[in-house]
């Protein structure tokens, strides 16, 4: 697929011409300078046609943090391999010393580059557009990217421009995998080890990642699209600004239209709060996840992988059911087997059992531990079950009050459905529901012989 990189000085707004070709908000669009500093990307499409359109950071920003030299190396990158780039200008102004540092940088550049002046939101400002034929790239495009305005020319001229390259289907991801976590957990090493290039900046700076960065990359023929979100240090309510604000929103964002989550833990640091409510949230969300506990060379006192995963049970038993992977992702250590086992996480997410298979299950359930009466003494019934979806796998249990079943048996029910089925390490969603009609109705409640556990109490109900 042809890469179309959109280049240019802080401001102009190449953020928010991405979000206007791709039709949707892609890249973080906020007034301070230097916000987008990776290679931002999303596909665009017209008339069937494809390409990938990349945004890249303000080309001469002194950066906050000093990481100008990362942010222009990846301008360099995209401009490498691009097949078009979008010269981006602000027409209300007049050319500036960084217009003509980025005309300078982009004279070499034997690809086509289509001038863009935008901010161009009345009439008067595309008849001042023509100065910018000074910096040598013809006449410009104009558009307002902020107000829509131009997208279907622009797209068309894109097109136009890619000719015969831009091909007619845009190939699927196999499988997206979010990566999660902390600040300066290895999010950003990790994405780099997989696309075998420095796709997204790699610094000790916390926060350098704003954005959510979308990589493809393959592996044996397959293709999988990897998303490196912003490093988590707190709630979205205690956000400092603007721009932390948007980035916790985009990690979430992130969490929810993945597929698989890699949960990075920093081996030598320990479990805090944020990883705790990062945890949840995976949880919630019913989201296969895989705990990646990264840096593992530098684990202090040289634990083993099974006293660290009983320390992980203990301090984040709500997704106790994840599996765990040791990685170093400075040198690639278990990189690949940490996606084949993604993979693994994928598939259990998308099966399917039978009615049968999964009553059976049920039945095993209450014969292992009836269902606790409510406090008004009423004794729930589960009648059947029935599977209605996947990826998360979703049953319906069909009781006759489900007001009355205790989230505890809600629980227990989960982890033993879970320990039957081939659904070991992927979340399950029940969904409990009273039957319509009488208890003598349709169907009658699980049969289940008592168990003799049951009478000596060796089976109780687990508390969690």
């Amino acid at each position: 697929m042809p890469i179309v990189a959109i280049v240019g000085r802080p401001n102009v707004g190449k953020s928010s011409l991405l979000n206007m070709l791709a039709g949707k908000r892609v890249s973080i669009v906020d007034p301070t300078a230097g916000v987008t500093r990776d290679r931002v990307s999303a596909i665009c499409e017209i008339d069937d046609r494809y390409f990938e359109l990349i945004d890249t950071g303000g080309y001469g920003i002194e950066d906050a943090d000093d990481l100008t030299e990362h942010v222009e190396q990846q301008i360099r990158f995209a401009i490498s391999g691009a097949s078009l780039i979008l010269f981006v200008v602000d027409v209300r102004e007049e050319i500036t010393p960084l217009d003509q540092e980025v005309a300078k940088l982009l004279r070499g550049v034997t690809v086509p580059i289509q001038l863009v002046a935008n901010k161009a939101d009345v009439e008067q400002h595309k008849m001042s557009a023509s100065i910018f034929t000074a910096l040598g790239f013809g006449e410009p495009i104009c558009i307002s990217a902020l107000h829509g305005r131009g997208r279907r020319e622009m797209l068309e001229l894109v097109v136009g421009r890619l000719g015969e390259t831009a091909p007619l289907e845009a190939p699927d991801p196999v499988m997206k995998i979010t990566l999660v976590g902390r600040r300066n957990v290895g999010k950003s090493t990790f994405i780099n080890a997989l696309a075998g290039q420095e796709r997204v900046i790699v610094s000790e700076v916390p926060g350098t990642t704003r954005d959510s960065v979308d990589v493809r990359f393959e592996i044996d023929g397959r293709t999988f699209m990897a998303i490196d979100t912003a490093g988590v240090s707190k709630s979205k309510r205690r956000a400092n600004n603007s721009i932390e604000f948007y980035g916790y929103n985009r990690a979430l964002a992130s969490i929810r239209r993945s597929d698989v989550v890699l949960f990075l833990i920093d081996a030598t640091a320990p479990i805090t709060d944020v990883d705790k409510k990062l945890a949840r949230y995976v949880v919630d969300e019913f989201k296969p996840c895989i705990v990646v506990v990264n840096k593992w060379d530098l684990a202090k006192g040289n634990a083993s992988a099974e006293d660290y995963g009983d320390y992980l049970s203990k301090t984040m038993p709500q997704i106790s059911y994840a599996p765990v992977a040791f990685t170093t992702a400075l040198t690639g250590r278990n990189i690949q087997g940490t996606i084949e086992l993604a993979q693994s996480l994928f598939n259990q997410a998308r099966m399917r059992v039978s009615t049968g298979q999964l009553n059976r299950a049920i039945e095993d359930t209450v014969a292992a531990q009836q269902p606790m009466s409510s406090k008004h003494g009423a004794q729930p019934r589960i009648y059947y079950a029935t599977q209605v979806s996947v990826c998360p796998p979703s049953v319906v249990l069909f009781v006759n009050n489900a007001a009355i079943v205790r989230e505890q048996y809600r629980r227990f029910v989960e982890k033993r459905i879970r320990e039957a089925l081939p659904f070991q390490e992927v979340p399950v969603r029940l969904l409990w529901r009273a039957r319509s009609g009488p208890d003598t109705g349709k169907r009658n409640p699980v049969a289940v012989k008592r168990s003799p556990s049951q009478d000596n109490g060796a089976d109780a109900l687990p508390l969690e």
